[in-house]
């Protein structure tokens, strides 16, 4: 089981790092397509059907676009579709949920002082709210209000809101964050799978076949890529959240992620409007940092206890306790890591937790006992640069410690 937990870590690694590749992918693509599509330029004699052209230099070479805002006369012999790097980000970050919060839920998703419930159940809610992110989503732009891009964009602002707070009461602190991205994410990728690419097929077949396209299904494609591109920088923060315990684990976390939405909503105002050579709109910057600022207020205002419930600890963190090992393991921890990884940390320069983990009672240890393990048995990642100076017998405990109860 010891040599199953460090495969599993390296299998966590490889995944994540196939999210990361393929998730550059597609939000290059993404960003660089939209501010062509900003960018581009009429002027007369433009071929029979092109809405804009642009050029463009880079690479030592020069490239000459033009848009067929429904489609050109005829069909080209080679045509590139840009879709595989979206399926792939969403697999590849479903994947990573699987291994990371499904593997791992009753440590990183389940809460039981929030929501105590299995396993299985924490999975099956969280299937069905990404499922049910993107049907309320779909559903809102086919009706009339997504004839209205304004409206429909504060109620899904709204929407975004109340799901936040509703995340938060039932998951970790560290899970809600991810779920909202993973929510938005699955929004953008079905976006691609289910709109924009069926529609620019619908118009390759009408193409062949000698027909004239609707135009209606490069709108409504359009607007979808819209949508996308306003949503990108919010679901890179929530991602990315994860490794900081001040974004996920204060008392106003919902408030920080819907706070995160606006400001992503910002700074792709800004770059929209410059590339559309629509003005300089920099008062975005000042907004965002604003609302940046805020962001840091809420998350040093300090949480007010409602009550003496006592934590529940699971049957795995039991039985980590419960090991002859665990009064040297409890004496080493409190001695090594517990004074960064405590509520009120007392070593210089450290204010919180790292990554929310703390380290104070016999609950909390067995709860992380594997990053224990994996972190300052296997590994020497912590403490960071041995600054607390574990001897190598300590490690050696740990390992023996996680291995004898594993």
């Amino acid at each position: 089981m010891t040599d199953f937990a460090i495969f599993w870590d390296w299998l966590s690694f490889a995944v994540r790092w196939s999210h990361v590749v393929t998730g550059i992918a597609w939000i290059g693509s993404s960003f660089y397509f939209v501010a062509l599509d900003l960018g581009l330029r009429q002027r007369p004699g433009l071929p029979v059907g092109a809405h804009g052209e642009e050029w463009q230099v880079h690479g030592g070479g020069f490239y000459h676009i033009q848009k067929y805002l429904v489609a050109p006369a005829e069909m080209p012999d080679h045509l590139t579709w840009f879709k595989w790097e979206s399926y792939a980000t969403w697999m590849t970050g479903f994947a990573l949920l699987c291994v990371v919060y499904y593997a791992g839920a009753d440590l990183f998703l389940i809460d039981r002082n929030v929501l105590d419930v299995s396993a299985p159940v924490a999975i099956g809610i969280s299937l069905a709210l990404i499922a049910l992110g993107w049907l309320l989503y779909d559903q809102l732009c086919r009706s009339p209000l997504g004839k209205n891009d304004t409206a429909l964009m504060l109620v899904l602002f709204v929407i975004l809101v109340v799901l936040a707070w509703g995340l938060t009461h039932l998951f970790t602190g560290r899970a809600a964050f991810l779920h909202l991205g993973a929510i938005t994410a699955t929004i953008m990728s079905a976006n691609v799978f289910l709109i924009i690419i069926p529609n620019q097929k619908i118009v390759v077949a009408d193409l062949i076949a000698g027909r004239r396209p609707d135009p209606k299904y490069g709108k409504i494609a359009k607007t979808r890529s819209l949508h996308n591109n306003y949503l990108t920088l919010p679901v890179l923060f929530l991602m990315l959240s994860n490794h900081y315990p001040l974004a996920f684990g204060t008392r106003y976390n919902w408030i920080i992620a819907s706070l995160v939405f606006l400001i992503g909503v910002l700074i792709r105002h800004y770059f929209n409007t410059t590339h559309a050579r629509k003005g300089n709109p920099t008062w975005t910057w000042l907004a965002a940092a604003i609302l940046f600022i805020v962001i840091i207020w809420l998350s040093t205002v300090p949480k007010v206890l409602t009550g003496e419930a006592q934590p529940v600890v699971s049957a795995q963190a039991q039985a980590m306790v419960a090991s002859a090992h665990f009064p040297a393991v409890r004496d080493t921890v409190l001695g090594r890591c517990a004074m960064c990884h405590a509520t009120e940390p007392s070593y210089e320069g450290i204010y919180h937790a790292p990554k929310g983990v703390v380290l104070e009672t016999d609950a909390e240890i067995g709860e992380h006992a594997q990053q224990i393990y994996l972190q300052a048995g296997r590994s020497h990642a912590m403490p960071p640069g041995n600054v607390t100076q574990i001897t190598d017998q300590e490690r050696a405990l740990l390992v023996a410690w996680y291995q004898g109860v594993e």
